[in-house]
C-alpha cells in the first residue's frame, strides 16, 4: 500500500514536468517552421539522357513505355515538382515528347521543357536555323499544342543557347545580340501562352554561368523576369554557393539552378555513392533557405556519371538526401 502511494507521488511530480518538456518542444517546432518562409518554386530532376539523346532511336519503340513510366514514378516519389524533358520541339520528335508528358501527368508531375529546336545546335542531321526563325518556330509550336501544357509547368525555348545559332556571345563578340535574342524570344513566348490561356513560365532558358556572369546585368535580368537560370558545376558546394550569391547580387534577380550534379569527374574526380550523398547534403543544407534561389534541376536520373539511378534502375544513396529535401520543399508549398 505504501508502495502504490509512492508511486502515485512520483506521478504527480512528474505530470507537470512532462507537460512543460512537450510545450517546450512544441514551442522549438513552431519557432523552427515559422523561419521557413521561402521555398523552391520548381525541384526538378533532368532525364535528358533518355528524353533527348536517344529520342529518334525510341520514336517507334512502343515498349520504352516501360522505361519511361519507371524513370517518371522514380522522379516522382523524391517529392519533385517537376521532371525536366529535354526533347527537342521539332514535328518528328513530339510523338515522342508526348509520351514522356503524359507519363509526368499521370504521377502529377509538371514538366520543365527543356528541349530546343534540332537545327540549333544541329542535333539529329538538322540544318542550321537563325534567330528569327527560332521565334517563329517557338510561337507556332506553343499556340499549335495548347494540350501539351498545365499551369504551373515551365518552358525553356534555347536552353543553353550560346551552344548554336550565331554562337557562344563571350566568343562571337556578340552580347548584346545574344542578350535581345533571348528578350524577345522571351516575350514572344509570353504571349503565345497567355493566348492559349496557360500559365506557363517562359523565362527558363538555361546557360552556362560565365555566359550568365557575361550578359546578365539588372537590366537584362529584369526584361527577362527577373531570373537568371544558370547551368553550373564546381567542386565544392561552399564555392557554388558562394557563386550563386555573386550572381543574384548582379543581376539583381533570383537565381533557378538549371543543372547541378555531382560527380563530374574533371571536375569533382570519383565519388563513392557515400561521398555522393554527403556533398548533397552539405549542398542542399545549404541552399535550403536561400532567398536568392526559387528553383532547381538535377542532372540527371540515369545515364551519366551524376546518375541518381543506375541503367537497371536500382537506387543510389544520394536519392535519399535529395528526396527528403525535396519533399519539405513540397510540403511547404502545399
Amino acid at each position: 500500500m505504501i508502495e502504490g502511494i509512492v508511486k502515485k507521488f512520483v506521478l504527480i511530480l512528474l505530470l507537470p514536468i512532462l507537460f512543460f518538456v512537450l510545450l517546450f518542444f512544441q514551442s522549438s517546432s513552431k519557432e523552427v517552421k515559422d523561419q521557413r518562409t521561402h521555398f523552391w518554386l520548381v525541384a526538378s530532376i533532368d532525364t535528358m539522357k533518355y528524353s533527348r539523346d536517344i529520342a529518334r532511336e525510341k520514336l517507334g519503340d512502343s515498349s520504352f513505355d516501360r522505361v519511361i513510366e519507371k524513370q517518371i514514378k522514380d522522379i516522382a516519389e523524391t517529392g519533385a515538382t517537376h521532371v525536366a524533358v529535354g526533347t527537342p520541339y521539332d514535328e518528328e520528335f513530339l510523338p515522342f515528347l508526348k509520351r514522356w508528358v503524359g507519363t509526368a501527368r499521370k504521377y502529377k508531375l509538371k514538366v520543365w521543357f527543356r528541349g530546343n529546336w534540332s537545327g540549333w545546335e544541329h542535333w539529329f542531321g538538322y540544318s542550321s536555323i537563325d534567330r528569327d526563325t527560332h521565334i517563329e518556330k517557338t510561337v507556332k509550336f506553343i499556340l499549335g499544342n495548347p494540350d501539351l501544357f498545365v499551369d504551373g509547368d515551365v518552358f525553356g525555348a534555347c536552353n543553353e543557347c550560346e551552344n548554336g545559332g550565331p554562337g557562344d556571345p563571350r566568343h562571337n563578340r556578340d552580347a548584346k545580340g545574344h542578350a535581345a535574342f533571348l528578350i524577345e524570344e522571351y516575350k514572344a513566348s509570353k504571349t503565345a501562352f497567355e493566348k492559349i490561356g496557360k500559365k506557363v513560365a517562359s523565362n527558363y532558358n538555361s546557360m552556362n554561368g560565365d555566359v550568365a556572369n557575361l550578359i546578365m546585368d539588372k537590366e537584362t535580368t529584369k526584361a527577362l523576369g527577373g531570373i537568371v537560370v544558370v547551368d553550373h558545376y564546381v567542386a565544392s558546394p561552399e564555392q557554388l554557393i558562394i557563386d550563386i550569391k555573386a550572381l543574384a547580387r548582379k543581376s539583381g534577380g533570383k537565381i533557378v539552378l538549371g543543372e547541378f550534379g555531382a560527380p563530374i569527374p574533371d571536375i569533382h574526380g570519383k565519388m563513392s555513392e557515400e561521398e555522393q550523398s554527403e556533398w548533397f547534403e552539405n549542398f542542399l543544407g545549404k541552399l535550403y533557405n536561400m532567398e536568392d534561389v526559387i528553383g532547381l534541376n538535377y542532372w540527371t536520373n540515369v545515364g551519366s556519371s551524376t546518375e541518381l539511378w543506375t541503367g537497371s534502375g536500382k537506387e543510389k544513396k544520394a536519392v535519399r538526401i535529395i528526396g527528403k529535401y525535396y519533399k519539405e520543399n513540397r510540403n511547404r508549398l502545399q
